[in-house]
């Protein structure tokens, strides 16, 4: 009798989720998008739980952590930001693509309080569900950059790694102050001067 090895088996593949569980995590989401929106990325998980209408378990069994909570919430506008790189990959002025979707980074990390120090914390811890957002945001971007450095217009020190942690911080200052309401784009401006050789 043949027996199988880890090899020859196939990878089991998870289960569709029940309708009921299907429910309760699109409702959990979209009770997390609107505290995220009111109360920033801090927003209790227990008063999400409870105006999706369950209890903070059935939270924690959809999204063990705040982070993997905060991945799904923000997955639609990693898409779009993924999506708009991929538009700007072929643009005739790579240093303007570049600039273009640094300024759409900065406006998604703003959009909630609390958003742009999660996203810098989370590009050098590997293991948080964040970085599921900020690695492929890196990606996409260090592929734009390379364009801009190859077309001359962006020093070649220059790493997608420092402009991510600056259009956090920069979105971070812009929270800080939000009665200047174009603090970001004069601080993305003189970051930009920089980027010349």
């Amino acid at each position: 009798m043949a027996t199988s090895t880890a090899a020859d088996r196939v990878p089991e593949q998870p289960r569709p989720l029940r309708a009921d569980a299907r429910r309760n995590r699109e409702r959990l989401l979209r009770e997390a998008r609107l505290a995220f929106a009111e109360h920033g990325t801090d927003a209790s998980l227990e008063e999400v739980a409870r105006r999706a209408g369950v209890g903070i378990g059935t939270l924690y069994r959809h999204f063990p952590n705040r982070h993997a909570l905060m991945n799904a919430v923000f997955q639609e506008a990693l898409h779009a930001l993924l999506n708009r790189s991929q538009e700007l990959a072929e643009a005739e002025q790579p240093c303007a693509a570049l600039v273009e979707w640094l300024r759409a980074i900065v406006t998604h990390a703003g959009e909630y309080r609390g958003l742009a120090k999660e996203l810098m914390s989370a590009s050098h811890d590997t293991t948080s569900a964040l970085s599921q957002c900020s690695t492929p945001l890196g990606s996409a971007g260090a592929a734009l950059l390379r364009r801009a450095q190859r077309s001359g217009a962006v020093r070649e020190d220059v790493s997608i790694g420092d402009l991510m942690q600056l259009t956090n911080a920069i979105a971070l200052a812009a929270e800080e102050c939000p009665a200047d309401a174009q603090l970001a784009d004069r601080l993305l401006t003189l970051t930009l001067r920089g980027l010349k050789p």
